[in-house]
């Protein structure tokens, strides 16, 4: 094995930790999303997710940022083995994490009223995004340690702390959110504080996980303390420049995280305004856009946090070929990744599409079936907002940082053109925002990859990144069609022949994939379980 090809496999391998925690993280999500929002309904889900996408907007100013950013100097410090300069690195960027954490937890907590009533039209969603806020401070210092732990090339502390901090919020949220609702049975707000039940599991999954942190940092201390013994010809870098080195990799990122990710943010503003003015009552709004942000949006959401996993693994290790002009290192992991996030990207969009209805029925028992028309018509999304998120990884890693904000720039303002359009000229209501959502990661994706061809002259190849992937995915599509069909026919079980169905699709896939060549044994090595895949492989002849 060639030195780039095992120094991507290690890289996969880190990757592949996180992209597994990311899955089990977003699986506890989604199980426990399940009870809380028959609890709360559609009303309380609307809520809990205008509060969340406030939320989401002042943690990327806040600190959404500070993980890729300290990663990225501490790694290009480490490569270089300047250990006392990666330290006051993530120093300086504990600082700036408590100080925007208290500030931007104030304008939330303070600001919640004004957001809910003129923003979304919707003023009982003030009441969880107030138990929300605190959240923000304690996300902000918790990203300078994960940031620091994967400048340092290790993904296994992110990777505990998501799965703890979900298990902890999973069983707050479910618990909090009955106890708040018959607390508060004869408040007009009662789903509202069926919501901020939720919010109360998302600040102390976040706390948890944070102490988890910190006790791995003081364990981590003495082998610093080692490293910087053998750090004795490096220049000390001065507080002053680190701080500028700092802000001048937080601000783009931040802008562009912005700009990507505050989409969301404005669609449930158009939504709620656009309807308003039409004469849908709040009711009727609120119910449609937690149809769309807590049954659409949440299943979507899950394979492209695989991405996301990818994604921050994949910038150390890239602003460490990139440091050291490894052209071939640089090429081997920009490949394997786009790679692997399409091997799942497009098996998860087919798949959503063809058993739309029957996971919705299994998830969501009470949901109209405007939400399994929304996931069947919007699924082809996580193949676009996969390969956005890495291609965004990707130009920050080699300092083209300003790039990703000119183009979700340019695909936002599009993004509204288009909501607009389709919410009050079209009157599509929930699916204006579908197609919103669709093509706001679809023009991010093509503007990103011009930039990546000219800056590294790189041009991905397509058979088995994309081809292969694609036809795999429509076969087991097909397949799994037929035999939901067929199953269910038979024994007239939604739920078995659902799960039945998911099984025989994985099976399909890893089939087809495998004889039509998609992968070989070095890379399904890389992958979770890969070393028993290719043991299954092998046995069956497939490889």
């Amino acid at each position: 094995m060639s030195p780039s090809k095992k120094k991507t496999n290690d890289f996969l391998v880190q990757g592949s930790i996180l992209a597994a925690a990311s899955i089990i993280s977003r699986l506890i999500g989604l199980i426990y999303r399940i009870p809380v929002m028959n609890i709360i309904g559609d009303s309380g889900n609307a809520d809990y997710s205008n509060a969340f996408e406030i939320y989401n907007i002042v943690l990327i100013l806040s600190s959404f940022s500070l993980p890729l950013s300290v990663s990225k100097l501490v790694s290009a410090r480490n490569e270089k083995k300047e250990y006392i300069n990666s330290y006051r690195i993530f120093l300086c960027a504990m600082a700036f994490a408590v100080f925007s954490g208290i500030l931007f937890t104030l304008i939330l907590y303070f600001g919640a009223d004004f957001f809910a009533s003129y923003m979304f039209k919707m003023p009982s969603s003030a009441i969880p995004l107030k138990v929300l806020a605190p959240t923000v401070l304690i996300s902000a210092v918790m990203g300078v340690l994960r940031g620091f732990y994967q400048g340092k090339k290790t993904m296994i502390p992110t990777a505990l702390s998501q799965i703890l901090e979900q298990i902890v919020n999973a069983v707050v949220s479910i618990a909090a959110s009955y106890l708040f609702m018959k607390k508060y049975s004869a408040s007009p707000n009662i789903e509202a504080y069926g919501a901020a039940g939720s919010t109360l599991g998302t600040c102390l999954g976040a706390l948890v996980s944070l102490v988890f942190l910190g006790f791995i940092f003081i364990a981590y201390r003495p082998t610093l303390k080692k490293q910087f013994r053998r750090d004795t010809e490096s220049i000390i870098m001065p507080y002053k420049k680190i701080f500028t080195l700092l802000m001048i990799t937080i601000i783009p990122v931040v802008l562009s995280q912005t700009v990507y990710n505050i989409s969301g943010t404005i669609d449930s503003s158009l939504f709620g305004n656009i309807l308003a003015r039409q004469g849908v009552v709040e009711d009727t709004r609120k119910t449609m856009y937690g149809v769309y942000s807590g049954q659409y949006r949440l299943l979507t959401n899950l394979p492209i946090a695989i991405a996301s996993a990818l994604a921050a693994s994949m910038v150390p290790s890239i602003v460490s070929a990139h440091a050291r002009k490894d052209k071939e290192d640089l090429t081997e992991k920009i490949k394997s990744s786009i790679h692997f996030n399409m091997l799942i990207a497009f098996p998860s969009a087919v798949g959503m599409t063809v058993l739309a209805k029957p996971i919705i029925s299994l998830l969501f028992p009470n949901s109209s079936g405007m939400a399994a028309n929304l996931l069947a018509t919007g699924s082809i999304a996580i193949i676009f907002y996969a390969l956005s998120t890495v291609s965004n990884a990707i130009l920050q890693g080699i300092n083209q940082m300003k790039i990703p904000v000119i183009h979700s720039a340019v695909s936002l303002a599009i993004h509204v053109v288009i909501v607009i359009l389709a919410l009050q000229v079209f009157n599509m209501g929930t699916y204006g925002l579908v197609l919103g959502n669709v093509t706001f990661a679809l023009i991010v994706c093509i503007l990103n990859w011009i930039s990546i061809g000219k800056h590294l002259n790189y041009k991905q190849e397509l058979k088995k990144s994309f081809i292969i992937p694609a036809i795999s995915s429509i076969i087991m599509g097909i397949i799994t069609w037929l035999a939901y069909q067929g199953i269910y026919l038979l024994i007239n079980s939604n739920m078995i022949s659902t799960l039945l169905s998911i099984i025989i699709a994985i099976i399909v896939y890893f089939i087809a994939l495998l004889l039509l060549k998609g992968v070989d044994m070095e890379e399904l090595y890389s992958f979770p379980l890969g070393r028993t895949l290719s043991k299954i492989a092998m046995k069956l002849h497939l490889l």
